[in-house]
């Protein structure tokens, strides 16, 4: 990719989810949610393989759709109340339309189709852009009108996430499938808590997204884009592969590893809003998730081939370490003691 479009991308990238997140005027939130979907696609499609053509055409195509139906809600809301503040969407048509724009801008079910397949055909580095920084701006937009979204729309699409995207990610052999619908399910933790503790979801993107930028740039790392690929990773690099071993099971939500802190508060905070089933079906759920993040465990650490992969094995790594790993290895593993700390915050 050229080094001036890689510059100008990556500078819209940040102006785009500075200005939605900064916004209190829904033109201005629109705005940068439109800068960041043209800044992200020629990261989509710079290697010009037909899976990456496909996935950029399916990404505008979703996210042009989720915009525009964003923008007529604002506007319906606007022609109705004369009120173009983001938190002061108040009519019920538009509350519906927006729920309904921000779940196909997270990939929430029934919206998450376009989201596996956008990031197989992906690089490492674009799908872990895609699964953390593009859902920012949509999760800033859902914490200034958790007041007014539909309540009952939410938590069903939140609960059924959750179930999905742990269920679907039980057969795939694709790295970056698996985390795709590892998303979609971390997406229904967060859509289910956002009405009762905005808060709290703010918080659980944070750690996720810290825990994602982990797994994302270790794989990058020993290059495993397939579980036959990790099964051999273990002889050539160890350490890596211990560490992605405990980031994927900090992602799981196992104590005392740091994912479990975000799980813990949410289903705290579901049984103090008297929803004491949600939060025992989103508990159970989470066990399906748990057993892919265990497989990919056993596969990364534990496994070794019995026979001969169809692939040739990189023998020799890069040298070069990325110096951002161990520091965001340790606050994967280990901020579960400052839950005290995080709690006086909410």
């Amino acid at each position: 990719m050229n080094p001036h479009a890689k510059l100008i991308s990556t500078l819209s990238l940040l102006l785009g989810t500075t200005i939605t997140i900064s916004s209190n005027h829904w033109m201005m939130a629109w705005t940068g949610l439109e800068i960041n979907t043209l800044a992200i696609i020629p990261f989509i499609s710079k290697s010009h393989h037909p899976r990456a053509i496909e996935a950029t055409i399916k990404y505008f195509l979703v996210q042009a759709t989720a915009s525009t139906l964003l923008l007529f809600s604002s506007m319906t809301n606007a022609w109705v109340t004369g009120q173009w503040d983001i938190t002061q969407l108040t009519h019920p048509t538009s509350c519906l339309l927006l729920t309904i724009a921000i779940a196909m801008k997270l990939g929430l079910v029934p919206f998450h189709f376009w989201f596996p397949e956008v990031l197989q055909g992906s690089s490492m580095i674009t799908a872990l852009l895609l699964s953390t920084m593009m859902k920012f701006p949509p999760i800033t937009i859902l914490f200034l009108t958790s007041h007014s979204l539909n309540p009952t729309l939410l938590v069903t699409m939140a609960i059924i996430s959750a179930a999905l995207g742990g269920w679907m990610g039980l057969n795939q052999t694709q790295t970056r499938k698996i985390l795709a619908f590892s998303s979609i399910s971390h997406m229904g933790w967060m859509a289910i808590i956002t009405i009762f503790n905005p808060n709290l979801t703010l918080l659980t993107f944070y750690l996720y997204t810290l825990m994602t930028t982990t797994v994302f740039l270790i794989l990058n790392k020993i290059n495993a884009l397939k579980l036959t690929t990790m099964m051999i990773s273990w002889t050539k690099t160890p350490m890596l592969n211990a560490v992605l071993m405990l980031a994927l099971l900090s992602l799981a939500g196992l104590p005392p590893l740091t994912g479990f802190l975000p799980k813990w508060f949410i289903i705290q905070e579901l049984t103090k809003q008297e929803m004491t089933m949600a939060a025992t079906i989103m508990a159970m759920l989470s066990l399906l998730g748990l057993f892919f993040y265990l497989r990919l465990a056993y596969y990364s650490t534990i496994t070794l081939p019995p026979n001969t992969v169809n692939h040739m094995k990189q023998w020799h790594m890069n040298k070069a370490t990325n110096t951002l790993i161990p520091s965001l290895a340790s606050l994967t593993t280990l901020l579960l003691p400052l839950s005290p700390m995080i709690l006086t915050t909410l």
